[in-house]
């Protein structure tokens, strides 16, 4: 009996080994969603820690109730001060309360002192406008003028140490995004060389019968948009799977969480993908295509 003959698969117009091109591709978008990713929550925690920035007025001891009222209109007054729903955001907090708390924070006390050194004192959250290391300078020099106010102080500005970390961090994930894109530019645009070298045949005869260059890339085209879309949405995938672990390890996290943005980049990360595999193909086709016959053989 004879064996029957086995018939090899004809390869389609515009297939090729995409397996590494969808690869290479998620692993670019991933790094890329990772930096953007921590460019949201860096600007959210930025904007709750403008938000907070307070100033701690000191006032000196044995003042009146009328003085603290008169302290206290002097600095509602100022521009300097943010405001909620237009009432100034400042609060009063005693030496009692203060001593208090200091208590309850570290299990020590003053009766070694036989009294206490705590100050009354006004708690102020800056308007945002004013904070700037100059600017803050100069606020305490005004408030220091202040009838009754004894010392003014504040941490400093955390969020240019906030953003220069950022920064740094950030710069090292774009270049490392950069030098990805690149290399799966090259990837797609060798790889769709191959399967251009390897179906030479066929586009040959397809030639030969007037097919248009755009008809004969219309199926890698497509293919590597797919491709492209399958990248995108794997990276899509991974950075859920990252962000809601980080979620669950780091309570704080959540605070930061922008869920609008987050969907805006994940469908940012799909429609990269996408035009990434497009636009890889069509340069590296346009470029093979456009030899002569004969340099195809």
């Amino acid at each position: 009996m004879e064996k029957p003959i086995k018939t090899k698969k004809k390869k389609k117009l515009g297939s090729y080994p995409y397996i590494s091109v969808v690869f290479s591709i998620t692993l670019a978008l991933f790094v890329f969603g990772l930096f953007a990713s921590l460019i949201i929550h860096s600007q959210k925690l930025a904007t709750l820690i403008r938000e907070n920035v307070e100033i701690q007025v000191y006032l000196r001891k044995n003042l009146s109730e009328n003085q603290q009222i008169s302290i206290r209109q002097s600095l509602a007054s100022q521009d300097f001060v943010a405001t909620n729903s237009g009432e100034p955001r400042i609060r009063f907090i005693s030496k009692e309360e203060a001593a208090k708390d200091f208590v309850e924070n570290t299990g020590e006390d003053f009766d070694f002192l036989g009294e206490n050194p705590l100050r009354d004192a006004f708690i102020i959250n800056l308007n945002e406008k004013y904070q700037s290391e100059f600017k803050m300078d100069s606020i305490r020099s005004e408030i220091n003028n202040i009838s009754g106010v004894f010392e003014v102080e504040y941490v400093d500005n955390l969020i240019s140490s906030i953003n220069q970390n950022i920064t740094k961090i950030g710069l090292v994930l774009v270049g490392f995004t950069f030098i990805l894109v690149v290399v799966v530019i090259i990837l797609i645009g060798n790889t769709i060389k191959l399967a251009l070298f390897s179906q030479r045949f066929l586009i040959r005869s397809m030639q030969l019968v007037g097919a248009t260059k755009a008809f004969i890339l219309k199926p890698f085209l497509l293919r590597s948009a797919f491709h492209g879309f399958l990248g995108g949405v794997f990276a899509s995938v991974a950075i859920l799977v990252v962000l809601n672990y980080s979620y669950k390890t780091i309570d704080e996290l959540v605070a930061l969480r922008d869920q609008r943005l987050i969907m805006i980049l994940l469908g940012s990360l799909i429609l990269s993908g996408i035009v990434l595999g497009f636009f890889s193909t069509l340069r590296a086709a346009r470029k093979y295509m456009n030899r002569s016959l004969d340099e195809l053989y």
